[in-house]
């Protein structure tokens, strides 16, 4: 139904300048924001993981390719898992048109899950993605940057998780991490993101939030969680199904990925 007034093109277009200095103020600050964040002080990587790939066992290092700069998708496929989370799959659809352009920019994007790597190209040949994906199963990489936790830690009843203790049952959830590596070969972490922090990567928000309906996310999780599937399902009626992380973590954190 129709809520929003209808007025004049006149009258409309004053709305629209209105908003539109709010617009400018918000790029304003978020280059201020990209600014503080690449000022960041660094961490030294002097830990080794070792990860299955389809380019056999790689480092750290050998990620990067020919690059300075690697981003990291921690893509939520715990080992047991029949297949990846659908809110990381949603973040994953879009990084094949992002790696067209960010190798130019010596930038390298890849994800990271602990699922083994035969169950990890399985799912993404079947969703047909191209980007590089690799295992952690059998290293410490995904526990060191907090995005897999123990049945310990969650024996505790609380998870580190987005720099703080969080109230969440899950043993995989989702983040971003960024590393550069100098000429020298030394490997530094640079910066860390999860849950909401990531919405900006994620373009089909960008669009939705120019209609008038907005992401229109009125379900019972408020999140993407309400609406998002693989890509292969949309076809099929019925609800979604629910994330790994399981239902708990799915309204307290939407992480599946989109948490608060």
């Amino acid at each position: 139904m129709q809520t929003n007034p209808i007025v004049s093109e006149q009258e409309w277009l004053l709305a629209r300048q209105r908003l539109l200095e709010k617009e400018k103020q918000l790029t304003r600050l978020r280059d201020e924001l990209s600014a503080e964040r690449r000022g960041l002080p660094w961490v030294r990587i002097t830990k080794s993981c070792v990860f299955d790939g389809p380019d056999g066992r790689e480092t750290l290092a050998d990620l990067f390719g020919g690059n300075s700069q690697l981003i990291v998708k921690h893509f939520m496929f715990g080992p047991d898992w029949p297949e990846g989370c659908i809110g990381c799959s949603f973040h994953a659809d879009h990084m094949d048109g992002a790696n067209v352009h960010l190798p130019q920019r010596d930038v390298t994007l890849l994800a990271v899950s602990r699922a083994p790597l035969d169950r990890i190209e399985a799912f993404k040949q079947r969703m047909g993605w191209r980007f590089k994906w690799v295992s952690s199963f059998g290293n410490d990489f995904n526990y060191d940057f907090h995005v897999s936790f123990t049945d310990e830690e969650r024996a505790k009843g609380r998870i580190y998780y987005n720099y703080a203790l969080q109230d969440i049952d899950s043993d995989e959830l989702s983040g971003i991490s960024v590393f550069f590596k100098d000429d020298e070969g030394q490997i530094f972490h640079t910066y860390s993101s999860y849950a909401r922090g990531n919405e900006p990567l994620l373009g089909t928000y960008s669009y939705l939030d120019l209609v008038p309906k907005g992401r229109n996310e009125t379900g019972p999780g408020h999140n993407l969680t309400d609406w998002v599937r693989l890509h292969d399902r949309y076809a099929d009626n019925g609800s979604v199904a629910a994330c790994h992380a399981g239902p708990a973590a799915a309204e307290k954190e939407g992480d599946c990925c989109s948490g608060t």
